[in-house]
């Protein structure tokens, strides 16, 4: 009993952290701000997004992940010259949730105004949250929006 009992731990715990293997985190985050677009496209392709926008000449690129139950997260990454701008769309709240608990230390009170949330990590980037109600209006849903800065010494590899 004791050893179905343990067996039946490990595999809730395994099968939790797995839940969450699709989502962005804050490592992934970095690892994007610091590589090029075609190890974007080579990584985010193997957590399960799909490519619904490659404009090579404009160097714009949009992934999306559709979750079940009608959520989504969608990214948007733009290389201008070495650096890597992205923007994080998503009504998952588990989303929002993983990167605010990393990102959450790094609050900047005075640029935060209005709706808009405001985060320096200094020497990686500046993260600005834009929380905002879904349409049609669902009580139970939110619209967040995140914006991706990399700060002026972050450059992406080759």
């Amino acid at each position: 009993m004791k050893k179905l009992l343990t067996c039946l731990l490990f595999i809730g715990y395994t099968s939790y952290c797995f839940g969450q293997k699709n989502l962005i985190s804050y490592e992934d985050l970095k690892f994007l701000l610091h590589n090029n677009l075609e190890q974007a496209d080579t990584f985010l392709t193997a957590k399960g997004y799909t490519t619904t926008v490659k404009n090579v000449k404009t160097k714009n690129r949009t992934y999306k992940l559709t979750i079940k139950g009608g959520t989504f997260v969608s990214l948007s990454i733009r290389a201008d010259g070495k650096k890597q701008f992205m923007e994080l769309e998503t009504n998952e709240v588990e989303q929002y949730t993983l990167l605010n608990n990393s990102i959450s230390q790094y609050i900047n009170k005075e640029g935060t105004i209005g709706d808009v949330q405001t985060y320096f990590i200094k020497n990686l980037c500046s993260i600005y949250i834009t929380v905002n109600d879904t349409q049609p209006y669902d009580p139970l849903k939110r619209d967040y929006i995140m914006q991706i800065v990399p700060d002026k010494n972050v450059m992406a590899f080759d």
